[in-house]
């Protein structure tokens, strides 16, 4: 499926023509162009050093990153909570 997409994406950049904006950074140009390149090799790598390990250390790896972004985003949550939601009239002890 990916390298599907892959192709997918390949031909509509084709197709399309598309020009990069000029305000774009070097680097963020060739970052766009690779970035389904990137991301594929990223993913196969993970999965090569997944397979090569020890189910239980897998997937312990699996649930620390499952845990992970929901625990960052609760914490981004609360830090907007702490010190920015006083600018907007909001209140902890209003809305309870």
């Amino acid at each position: 499926m990916i390298v599907l997409r892959k192709r997918i994406h390949e031909m509509k950049m084709n197709e399309a023509d598309c020009e990069l904006p000029r305000e774009w950074m070097e680097w963020e140009r060739r970052v766009y162009v690779g970035y389904d390149a990137i991301v594929c090799d990223v993913v196969g790598r993970l999965q090569a050093w997944l397979m090569d390990t020890r189910p239980g250390i897998a997937l312990g790896v699996l649930v620390f990153l499952a845990l992970s972004v929901p625990t960052s985003w609760l914490w981004c949550c609360t830090i907007w909570w702490l010190f920015c939601a006083d600018s907007f009239g909001l209140n902890l002890v209003t809305i309870l």
